[in-house]
């Protein structure tokens, strides 16, 4: 009896369509500015390096651009349901066009800061308005798989952009990488101006209610559970090149290459799961592979360990992240995505950027295997937290 309920949900889900044209179109203009931003994430040490930083300037670096971010998205949120998805979107794109096109032209520390802190501002203007056109786009019953699918078009970008912009540095100038990160950036704004936006329903009683607020209550539980997780990003993405190289370890290209294709499969199998069986078939096992990651990275003995380690985070964090974005915004009134995705967004900017300055103080202190010993245990405490809300959740249901 129960294998026939779930074998009727199965073709009721899959009745309703995922990849249309505009689902497409968002995915193309997601892949291209990931792909700009991810050229340039592993870049940006090694050019404040260049200019005369150490650790902790990297992290300085690094961490005002997830701040500034974090900053405006609930004001994105908010101008996602009073001005619409199109306005806040190309406005992000356009700003960040700008910021990442300049950072060659001068360059000093003080002013690749400044512009990090304007690209930060329209990053958040335009990862929050993508998420929620996204999901104004899938179909309600599929969220949970069309999430991951979206995701892909990120995850692959970071298969290839990481390594590209690598391989470009040491055959281009600085300035020349980040005018092609421009580039792919203005490839998602030609893309994302095709995209038949959908009018959203104004509630204006619960507008004005919510003028002055910073979050979607509905989203707290999975975005205070994606923070600890986060915050594994901003040690490795800030200096796990310094690290390998410290180390006399080769094979940083291949790392984040394995780490997205890993991030990539899990997609495919993850959201599906979540859709039929929800968050607890996914969150414990993603998070446990993650923290074994980064015990292997604290440990990093050679170029196999890394690898593993790759594979296992990308496994990871590819299940958990599309499932903790999809419980984040299921919950939320259909006039409150905007804001559900803009505190989601927010907690993942927040992990990344105290994760690249905290590291910073970190690694130069005490070196930077105790980077990812903290984040083994940043990842326990998200595990802890998840446990205490489900029985929590269990008490409330007996009562």
């Amino acid at each position: 009896m129960e294998d026939q309920q779930l074998s009727t949900r199965k073709a009721s889900i899959y009745k309703e369509k995922i990849w249309t044209r505009d689902f497409i179109l968002i995915c193309l203009s997601n892949f291209f500015i990931f792909l700009g931003f991810q050229m340039t994430l592993p870049t940006i040490p090694l050019y404040v390096e260049e200019l005369g930083g150490n650790d902790q300037l990297i992290g300085v670096v690094v961490g005002i651009f997830t701040f500034s971010a974090l900053l405006v998205r609930p004001y994105a949120g908010h101008t996602l349901e009073s001005k619409g998805r199109k306005f806040v979107y190309l406005t992000g794109l356009l700003i960040f066009i700008i910021a990442v096109g300049s950072y060659g032209f001068f360059p000093t520390i003080a002013f690749l800061f400044f512009m990090r802190f304007i690209q930060g501002i329209g990053w958040g203007f335009s990862t929050t308005a993508s998420g929620t056109i996204a999901s104004d786009i899938i179909p309600l019953k599929r969220r949970g798989e069309g999430m991951g699918y979206y995701g892909l078009s990120g995850n692959v970008a970071l298969a290839f952009g990481p390594s590209l912009g690598l391989a470009l540095v040491g055959i281009l100038s600085y300035m020349q990488l980040f005018i092609i990160c421009a580039l792919l950036g203005l490839a998602a704004f030609l893309l994302s101006s095709r995209i038949r936006y959908k009018k959203i329903e104004k509630n204006h009683q619960v507008k004005k209610e919510a003028k002055w607020d910073f979050y979607e209550k509905s989203a707290l539980k999975p975005s205070m559970l994606l923070f600890f997780i986060t915050v594994t990003f901003g040690g490795i993405a800030s200096f796990l090149p310094l690290y390998t190289v410290e180390k006399g370890i080769d094979g940083i290209q291949w790392y984040f290459l394995l780490f997205a294709l890993a991030l990539m499969v899990s997609r495919t199998f993850a959201g599906k799961l979540y859709d039929l069986k929800g968050h607890k078939a996914i969150f414990i096992p993603g998070t446990v592979f993650i923290v074994i990651a980064m015990l292997l990275l604290a440990w990093l003995l050679n170029t196999t360990v890394l690898l593993i380690a790759a594979v296992l985070y990308g496994i990871g964090f590819g299940s958990v992240q599309p499932a903790l974005q999809a419980w984040s915004i299921e919950n939320a009134p259909k006039d409150r995505r905007g804001m559900a995705n803009a505190t989601f967004f927010s907690s993942f900017d927040l992990g990344v950027g105290i994760g690249a300055l905290v590291f910073g103080q970190i690694g130069h202190s005490f070196g930077y295997y105790t980077i990812y010993l903290v984040s083994g245990f940043s990842v326990c405490l998200s595990i802890i937290l998840y446990l205490i809300l489900l029985y929590r959740e269990s008490i409330k249901l007996k009562v």
